[in-house]
């Protein structure tokens, strides 16, 4: 992430605030950005998701109390930003052009598309997407998974169950670890 301290306004003027800020910053960035990219989908908007998140962080560090939920929260927001970028109108426009965009390569980054399941991990809609990415990717329990989305254990559990049954429904049975690879069904 190109983002620095400088860059959302933090100012190096020696204060335990900022010094405590950029510590934890430096820290949890890559964890962070992993999880932004597995929501985001893109670098792009991986990086601005993170970016936006340390910001609001930052504007609040003197609230926070409990210094051990500081990646909880800082989650919760990226979600939030997430699903507020599909909820505007201008994101679901779509604009046709005669030549396809340059797409990068990150290949020294494992940003979790080495499987082929992630590609249908990608059409879910933003909260089941926001559920299957903290739980099977994030490793996150289902109270700590509700903790972040702001949402019930039962909601999360609706909602992982519903990705999964949408995601069997798309992905070929060739992704089935149970299946045997015989057609005799």
């Amino acid at each position: 992430m190109t983002a620095t301290l400088v860059d959302m306004g933090v100012h190096r003027g020696g204060s335990d605030k900022d010094a405590e800020f950029s510590a934890y910053m430096s820290a949890r960035q890559p964890a962070l950005y992993r999880t932004a990219y597995l929501l985001a989908g893109d670098h792009a908007t991986a990086e601005d998701l993170l970016q936006v998140a340390f910001a609001k962080l930052y504007l609040s560090w003197d609230r926070v109390r409990d210094r051990e939920a500081l990646d909880g929260y800082v989650r919760r927001i990226m979600v939030n930003e997430n699903s507020s970028l599909w909820r505007r109108a201008w994101k679901r426009r779509e604009h046709t052009t005669d030549t396809l965009p340059e797409t990068g390569t990150h290949d020294a980054y494992d940003d979790g598309m080495g499987g082929v399941l992630w590609s249908f991990v990608q059409t879910l809609p933003p909260k089941q997407r926001a559920v299957v990415v903290l739980r099977y990717y994030e490793q996150l329990s289902e109270a700590e998974i509700a903790d972040v989305l702001g949402i019930s254990v039962g909601t999360v559990k609706s909602q992982a169950s519903r990705a999964l049954a949408g995601l069997r429904a798309r992905a070929p049975r060739s992704l089935d670890p149970h299946d045997s690879g015989d057609d005799a069904r």
